[in-house]
């Protein structure tokens, strides 16, 4: 009987096959109330991340959850990718880290009842890619995800405004002031380690 094969590591293949132009380009060209959110992926022993992709997602300023249709959008002569159309509000990104681990979205800024950005992390080293959040403003008191961590745990959470426009959001993969990494998996919210916890939705 064959032996199972030992599961494998993502990536690092992400810049070949699946960034796209424009892909941090959330926000519509031009757009007067754009704010940029960026930071760095950190391993566990605190060097950059050369090769991760980070996606983002979020509910539009209105609060609509729906999105829109158009970050991969085809050039029907060659067939490749021609990115975003620079009008519509899709809610999403991806974006590959540069080769000092760093990454940036143009983006518009969360309704205040999701004032967050969802993340989701790829890099070499993880079996699994792994989900947290951004948040870019003062959440609610009711807000499930931050009231189950210790304070201590919360602020892996929160984007440090840099300027009128501009929020910084680093990612820690392991190590001290490790991100809050999400399970989505389950239901229990019993467990305040801060290391895997369920959203609420």
């Amino acid at each position: 009987m064959p032996r199972p094969t030992p599961s494998q590591t993502v990536g690092p293949f992400y810049g070949y096959a699946l960034p796209f132009p424009g892909g941090g380009e959330v926000a519509p060209a031009g757009h007067p109330e754009a704010l940029t959110v960026h930071g760095y992926v950190y391993d566990g022993g605190g060097a950059p991340v050369p090769d991760a992709l980070v996606e983002t997602w979020q509910a539009a300023p209105d609060g609509s959850l729906a999105g829109r249709p158009g970050s991969l959008r085809r050039d029907p002569v060659t067939g490749g990718f021609l990115g975003r159309n620079g009008v519509d509000f899709t809610g999403f990104a991806r974006v590959a880290t540069d080769a000092d681990g760093h990454w940036a979205v143009r983006t518009l800024e969360p309704p205040s009842g999701r004032p967050y950005l969802a993340v989701c992390v790829f890099a070499r080293g993880l079996s699994h890619h792994l989900f947290t959040r951004a948040y870019l403003g003062a959440p609610a008191s009711s807000d499930t995800l931050l009231s189950a961590l210790p304070e201590e745990r919360r602020t892996t959470l929160m984007a440090r405004q840099e300027s009128e426009r501009v929020h910084r959001f680093d990612i820690r993969l392991q190590g001290e002031k490790e991100t809050v990494f999400l399970d989505f998996t389950t239901s229990d919210t019993s467990d305040t380690s801060g290391r895997r916890h369920e959203p609420d939705r």
